[in-house]
């Protein structure tokens, strides 16, 4: 890398490479979360129903490079708009830049660790259950307030 030692602060998301991309990821994995759209307000709701490709104990994705063909719905960040990004959860890196609003203190660029991810009081490891045991319909009983959309 080089770029100044707070390139996330400065650098624009298109402009960021490979790695400062995944670097940008604190791996908290609530964008693995099924969401939900009202139909007339458009608000979203996360539920607390996991992709099933989600390792609960590490919140990360069991198959990381093919996610996109096994899970064909899997959210392609990438490649979202920053209107898209309202579907990222609030504390989600890649949106706050999008809002050019700052990293929280508990983001590993920031920390300078990768556990602190943990001290995020929304961190979803322990609280979430595999979308393996959910049935799609009842979705809506699922739905969590602790992450904002």
């Amino acid at each position: 890398m080089n770029r100044t030692a707070a390139y996330w602060n400065t650098t624009p998301l298109e402009q960021l490479n490979a790695e400062e991309w995944e670097l940008l990821c604190d791996g908290c994995g609530k964008c693995c979360l099924h969401k939900l759209q009202d139909d007339e307000t458009h608000e979203v709701f996360y539920t607390r129903v996991a992709c099933r490709l989600l390792d609960m104990k590490s919140g990360g994705c069991s198959d990381y490079v093919h996610r996109f063909s096994r899970v064909p719905d899997c959210m392609d960040v990438s490649k979202m708009t920053p209107t898209e990004m309202k579907w990222l959860p609030s504390s989600c890196a890649y949106r706050l830049r999008a809002e050019s609003k700052p990293l929280p203190e508990w983001h590993p660029l920031i920390s300078g660790h990768v556990s602190t991810v943990f001290k995020d009081p929304n961190r979803i490891r322990g609280r979430v259950v595999s979308e393996t045991e959910v049935s799609e319909e009842n979705l809506e009983d699922y739905i969590i307030r602790w992450i904002d959309a």
